[in-house]
Formats: C-alpha cells, sequence, structure tokens
C-alpha cells in the first residue's frame, strides 16, 4: 500500500473518463484518502456520485479562477484532514473558437483566459495548498505535446501548456527546499470531456493510435498508475520533470502531426 494513511487533493475530476478520476482511483487502490472539488453545480453531483463510491471522500465546490473559492477549498480540506501529501491539478480550459483556424486569430481575452485557468491555476492552488503541506509533498500536473510542438487546432492551448510546463520546473525549485515536489505528466491524446473541445480529437487519438511505437491509444489508467508513482514514496528524487505517457509518440520525428 503505496500510500496507506497518505491525504490527497483531486482537482478537476468531471466525470468518470476524467484523467483525474484515474488518477484518483490508482491513488486510492493504494491506501490513499481523497477529497475533490467540483467547478461548478452543473458538475456537482457527477463528482459527488463518484466520491461517494470511495469512502470517506468528499467533494467541494471550487472554480480555480476565484482566489476565494481556491482559499475555500482548503479550509475544507484543513478540516477534514488536517493535512495534506499530494495534490493533483489536472485543469485546462480555453474558449471552443480558439481551438479552430488559425493560432494568429487568438483573440486576447481568449489567450488570457486559457493562460489564466490552464497555467496560473497551479500556481494558486500550489500556493493555496502550502500551508497544509508541513511534512512535505507531491504535486503533479497534466500536460500535453502540444506544448512543445504544433498539434493543428490545438492553438493557444499549446501555449498555455508550454506555460505549464514552465511553472512546473519554477514551482519545483521554490518548493524543493520544503520537500515538496512538483512534476507534469504529458499523456497521450484521450476523449476527456475537456479534450472533445479540440477540433478533430477524434483523428488525433486513431493517429496515435497507428503511429505511436506502442501501437495503441493512451489509456487514462496508465496515466493514473504514473501519477500513483509520481505521489508516492518511489517518486521521491523526482521534480521539475515532465514525464511521458504517450506510447513513445514524443520521440518521433515528422510523423508527429496531424490534420
Amino acid at each position: 500500500m503505496l500510500l496507506n494513511g497518505k491525504k490527497g487533493l483531486i482537482i478537476g475530476v468531471a466525470n468518470k473518463h476524467s484523467i483525474a478520476w484515474a488518477i484518483a482511483q490508482s491513488a486510492a487502490s493504494q491506501g490513499a484518502h481523497l477529497l475533490f472539488n467540483y467547478q461548478n453545480e452543473r458538475l456537482r453531483e457527477n463528482v459527488e456520485e463518484l466520491a461517494a463510491t470511495m469512502p470517506g471522500s468528499k467533494a467541494f465546490a471550487c472554480d480555480v479562477g476565484n482566489d476565494a473559492e481556491i482559499a475555500a477549498l482548503m479550509q475544507h480540506v484543513q478540516k477534514e484532514f488536517g493535512k495534506l501529501d499530494f495534490l493533483v491539478h489536472s485543469i485546462a480550459f480555453a474558449p471552443r473558437e480558439e481551438l479552430t483556424g488559425q493560432f494568429v486569430n487568438t483573440s486576447r481575452q481568449g489567450f488570457a483566459t486559457a493562460l489564466d485557468v490552464s497555467a496560473y491555476s497551479l500556481v494558486a492552488v500550489t500556493r493555496a495548498a502550502l500551508p497544509l503541506m508541513t511534512d512535505g509533498g507531491s504535486v503533479v500536473t497534466l500536460t500535453y505535446l502540444g506544448a512543445e510542438r504544433v498539434v493543428p487546432h490545438y492553438n493557444v492551448m499549446g501555449v498555455a501548456k508550454a506555460a505549464l510546463e514552465c511553472t512546473v520546473r519554477y514551482l519545483a525549485n521554490d518548493l524543493g527546499p520544503k520537500n515538496i515536489r512538483v512534476n507534469a505528466i504529458s499523456a497521450g491524446p484521450i476523449k476527456t470531456l475537456a479534450a472533445r473541445g479540440v477540433s478533430g480529437i477524434s483523428k488525433m487519438v486513431d493517429h496515435h493510435r497507428e503511429f505511436a511505437p506502442l501501437r495503441r491509444a493512451t489509456e487514462q489508467g496508465e496515466v493514473g498508475d504514473t501519477a500513483l508513482f509520481l505521489v508516492s514514496s518511489l517518486g521521491r528524487g523526482i521534480t521539475g520533470e515532465v514525464i511521458y505517457v504517450d506510447g513513445g509518440y514524443n520521440i518521433l520525428g515528422s510523423l508527429a502531426s496531424v490534420e
């Protein structure tokens, strides 16, 4: 039981297909006690139903674009757990209209929204969680290859993910002396609720399945188990890194794009 008695907060579950939920399942299977957030009332029922399947788990409202709600969430965590051993940040958003057409047409507001929700929120929730990580801890976020390479229609999300990956490195440097590790997992394309906003996501998954060295699509459970490794003592020497869970797709050259 790698996480026996450990307490974690999972931010970003929307439904049972969420990568964040796969991470929660992997962590709970190894003894972790978990709390969750839900972004709004529309998602509340889904998240609460999922949380109810894990003994002792609860879900609380928190839109990461609102500092007051982040603070309130951490107050709930303190009341329920008293401390926090790990934090999972699995959140990304850009307006749908920014994920079609050319990147050059990105609006100022769309750019600001994508960077705020997808990258700055990691800073905000990590800072709010620090007082609870009294014995060190681990922070894990989710990124994608579009941070490094041009992926058609990923557009401003690619820029946001690049900012997120850089944020991971700066946070890792800041928090290392507190024995808090910060890492990112770069997963292959998965048809989650958030990913459906990217035009052509089905083609991206099919292309990945055809050309990735492992010749199959990335599964949520693979990402979940990697996050388990990173938040457990097995990953105690790793911080500031981007770990690829994409069947090897990131090593490819000219094949690594799809229209």
